[in-house]
């Protein structure tokens, strides 16, 4: 595996809350100033060998992951105030954490960004900072965007992520999506119902040897066109959806209730969120996207085929309520009805109330990612990396084969753990049940 030498450039699209959050978070860390509480990358012990050759160590000591002083910031938004500025818009950092960086956070200008208002309705009109042309003019701008920072930052690599808003809900289309010579078709042809504005940036980042992460729940990343691409550039990818606040806790009380075999009957999530994100999420076509995200996490841990007596018939609904004096401290709400022994006649009930911050959980969640593509980069992996899917709520999978996507937070770190130790030169020795 190559080492980690030279800059990592680091091109995120948005630079709202969740962004700056991660850019101040980061920082802070690098000058001894702050805690990266929840990133995995920087504070986790793994096991590698065993019995008399067992030892724990960090990450970084099994394998050759990018130094966070050696990462360059960069970012795509339609509004145009730099990163201090839309730092201390969101309200999510004291000024105490971001002052010590501001001259940095200052110098992080974001680029003009390819935006179409169909996509996010809820900030039409809005910004201004907005790429002109159509959908291949859109993509040669992202293309140059990406060359011009890594020369003038002088990176070696770049990886892109995506931590913008959710785009509308789109149907996968096999006319469209399915083979890379179609998609690259619809975009000549500025195919605007089909190809989004996430699939540009996707596409852009992939023409120009970066890795792609998908942190929202769009239709993307997830699709065969873009896999072929990946395959062809020898790339790896990842998505899609940040796992953050109450789809975390279905992935750790579902695997409790199988484990235990306890049933469930019914399962109904509320969220409060006063952020853009949330603002985004109240129109109805938006929310639709989220929604299937946050369906599926269940179903491929509590099973009605293998267990119908105790998972045959579950309710399960989702529901994400704006409501702006909430700012970014979201609020998600969680009441599951379960029964067990005599059945549904003793029924229990369950409630969750996790009053969390949504950027304080997801700033790790985009360190970890980045690192950790940067370093499947290095190491010469390509296509979808489902080691990855510990950070994140939607799993890719190749669902054109049959592929169900492992929610079970954790079968999914013991993915992560195992892939670690591989890369390391470690025996992969924890197995998936």
């Amino acid at each position: 595996m190559e080492t980690a030498n030279g800059k990592l450039g680091v091109l995120v699209v948005g630079l709202g809350a969740v962004t700056t959050t991660f850019m101040a978070g980061t920082l802070m860390y690098r000058k001894g100033l702050g805690l990266p509480g929840g990133s995995v990358t920087q504070m986790a012990k793994i096991r590698v060998g065993r019995g008399k050759d067992r030892k724990y160590l960090k990450v970084s000591e099994i394998v050759p992951l990018t130094d966070c002083k050696d990462i360059e910031f960069g970012s795509w938004d339609i509004f145009p105030m730099n990163a201090y500025e839309s730092a201390m818009n969101a309200k999510v950092l004291l000024q105490k954490d971001i002052d010590p960086v501001r001259d940095e956070l200052e110098s992080i200008k974001p680029m003009k960004a390819a935006f179409d208002p169909e996509y996010v309705s809820r900030l039409a009109g809005q910004g201004g900072n907005i790429k002109d042309g159509d959908r291949a003019a859109l993509v040669e701008q992202l293309r140059e965007d990406i060359r011009k920072f890594k020369s003038e930052h002088g990176c070696d690599r770049v990886v892109v992520i995506w931590a913008a808003s959710t785009e509308k809900f789109i149907d996968y289309n096999p006319a469209v999506h399915s083979k890379l010579e179609d998609f690259e078709n619809a975009i000549k042809t500025n195919d605007k119902a089909n190809i989004a504005p996430s699939m540009l940036y996707a596409y852009a980042a992939l023409q120009e040897g970066a890795p792609f992460v998908m942190g929202a729940p769009n239709i993307c990343v997830d699709i065969p066109a873009i896999w072929e691409l990946a395959d062809k550039k020898g790339l790896p990818i990842a998505g899609k959806d940040f796992k953050t606040g109450q789809t975390l806790m279905k992935t750790v009380l579902s695997p409790m209730l199988r484990t235990r075999c306890l049933g469930l009957s019914g399962w109904f999530s509320t969220n409060i969120l006063g952020n853009r994100d949330g603002e985004v999420l109240d129109a109805p076509e938006n929310f639709k996207t989220k929604e299937v995200s946050k369906l599926g996490v269940i179903d491929t841990i509590l099973k009605k085929e293998d267990q119908p007596e105790l998972y045959g018939d579950i309710f399960h609904k989702v529901r994400i309520n704006y409501y702006p004096p909430r700012g970014d401290a979201k609020e998600g709400w969680d009441n599951l009805d379960i029964f067990g022994w005599m059945g549904q006649d003793y029924g229990m009930q369950i409630k969750v109330d996790f009053l969390c911050r949504d950027s304080i959980l997801a700033a790790p969640i985009v360190l970890d990612l980045v690192l950790c593509s940067d370093l499947a980069l290095r190491a010469g992996l390509k296509g979808t990396q489902r080691w990855m899917s510990f950070f994140l709520k939607s799993p890719m999978h190749d669902y054109t084969q049959g592929e169900e996507p492992i929610h079970d937070l954790f079968q999914q770190y013991t993915m992560f753990k195992n892939k670690i130790r591989e890369l390391g030169g470690y025996e992969p020795d924890e197995e998936l049940e």
